[in-house]
């Protein structure tokens, strides 16, 4: 199902949020058209996308559902390595998934600069091998220690290591690439759930970027 857009309007010295731009200001009753670029309706790009059509990827998605269909911001995420061609290579108590649908609105961090035509040829290859590994079999599987996480990391470990390169900690990578994701993603998730109920969402502005 396509994402409903979510579009800001900039007046009365706050953000607007809505799914449709209003043509009079919610705030001040005034009609917007001919209010000044600021006022003019921008759609905010999603943080998510459809994990299938993210090659060379780390994607985080809720271990059920969707981040827009009743996500809590609590409860956990499931991550998986995209190959080439978009399957999602997971792991969990089964062992490792071969998942070719279920990752349609994901987080996605790529994982490959477009440049790197060695490391894109070789990866598919280095996925399946390093999957393969008896540490991913089902009985090794520990919801704490030896997760979904513990896999994706140790594969782009490994891909660091044969490039030369030092591996980051699970703090390390957090830090860098999957909190500024998910950050955005939860300013999102809140802005679609506040339009779930209402039409506007009205967020004032700092009194410098107040604009009118």
């Amino acid at each position: 199902m396509a994402e409903e857009a979510i579009l800001r309007v900039r007046h009365c010295g706050a953000d607007i949020f809505c799914r449709r731009a209003p043509q009079l200001c919610p705030a001040c009753g005034l009609p917007l058209r001919g209010a000044g670029l600021a006022a003019a309706p921008i759609r905010l790009p999603s943080p998510f996308r459809h994990g299938h059509r993210q090659p060379y990827a780390f994607l985080l998605r809720p271990t059920t559902g969707t981040f827009l269909g009743g996500y809590d911001g609590k409860s956990d995420l499931h991550v998986g390595i995209t190959n080439s061609n978009g399957v999602v290579y997971n792991y969990s108590q089964e062992g490792i998934q071969r998942a070719e649908t279920g990752w349609e609105q994901c987080i996605s961090i790529p994982l490959v600069q477009p440049d790197l035509f060695g490391l894109l040829q070789q990866w598919d290859k280095l996925l399946e091998e390093f999957s393969l590994g008896e540490a991913w079999l089902p009985d090794r599987y520990e919801e704490g220690d030896h997760n979904c996480y513990t896999y994706a990391l140790a594969f782009v470990n490994s891909v660091l290591t044969a490039q030369g390169k030092r591996q980051l900690s699970k703090g390390e990578f957090t830090e860098m690439f999957v909190i500024p994701q998910t950050k955005r993603a939860s300013k999102y998730i809140t802005l679609h759930q506040e339009l779930t109920a209402k039409d506007f969402y009205i967020v004032p502005l700092p009194d410098p970027q107040k604009e009118c």
